[in-house]
Order: C-alpha cells, then structure tokens, then sequence
C-alpha cells in the first residue's frame, strides 16, 4: 500500500465513489425488514452522499439484479471512481467473476452487508468477495455504506 501524498497531507482526494447494490436491494425497506431494516435504498443514497460529501468526495449509487451489470460497473470504476463500495447482496456467496473482476481493477473496495452474515445462515458465511476487498463490513445496517465511505476515503488519500 503507497503512503500518504505529502501534498495533500493525506487528505482524500476528490472524486467519486461508486456504491454498487446487487439483487434484491431494490427492494429495501419492503424485503424482511426484520433482517434488512426500513430504510429504503433512497436512504441510502441519501447517507452516503452526505458522508461522502464529508470527504469532499461525490457518490455514484447503483443498483442491479444482474451479475454481468455490476462486472461491467466495477470495471468502470478502473477509469472513473476512486473507490467502490459493494453491497453484493446473494452474488457474495456464489460469483467468482465479481470476485475476479474486484481483483482486476485497483481501486479501494469495501464490502458492505446490511445484515450480520455470520449470524445468518451456514452458506451466506462464506464470501468469494472477502479476499479481494479492502475491509468488510456486516451488521450495521445501512451505516455500513457510511463506514465503508470513511475507510474509501482514508485509502483513497493514501492512494491519490
């Protein structure tokens, strides 16, 4: 990991944050709010653009159901995001080429579980994400995206 740009004194540098919701996260605040919480994914554009705008940093909030869409966005952020954020939602558990697409792209990742997968059931403990990514973040409810931003934007200075 490169250290810190004395220009900057380590200060994140400006740019956008891609945040990348997979399946069924359309459907927050509906689905099993008992597990997923209310908020909705409007909520959560909502919170990750203030921390986001925090850091002086913008985000791009994304959602799909389609595997080959959130490989095509992560491969997008190569050229115009300083950093992802990826809530997976089922496709942790099952995608080696999400996992291989996060592994060729060099941008701060941060993967995001609204709920606490370890907690849940035996298959959803497993991530082929987890190695590739930067840090994990499960159980916070939708203030994990906040989280995930302030580590996006600590690495993204680091890395300016």
């Amino acid at each position: 990991m490169s250290t810190p740009d004395s220009s900057t004194g380590g200060a994140p540098s400006t740019g956008t944050v891609f945040v990348l919701n997979g399946p069924n996260l359309n459907l927050l605040g509906t689905r099993e709010p008992e597990v997923y919480g209310s908020a909705t994914l409007e909520d959560v554009r909502a919170l990750a653009e203030a921390r986001a705008a925090s850091h002086g940093l913008t985000v791009d909030v994304r959602q799909s159901n389609h595997e080959g869409v959130l490989i095509d966005w992560i491969h997008e952020a190569r050229e115009a995001a300083v950093g992802i954020v990826l809530n997976p939602g089922g496709y942790t558990h099952t995608s080696v080429a999400i996992r291989d697409a996060l592994a060729a792209v060099d941008v701060p990742a941060v993967e995001v579980h609204l709920s606490n997968v370890h907690a849940r059931e035996q298959f959803r403990r497993h991530s082929y994400l987890s190695p590739v990514v930067d840090a994990v973040i499960a159980g916070a409810g939708v203030h994990g995206y906040e989280y995930a931003l302030e580590h996006i934007a600590r690495l993204a200075g680091r890395r300016a």
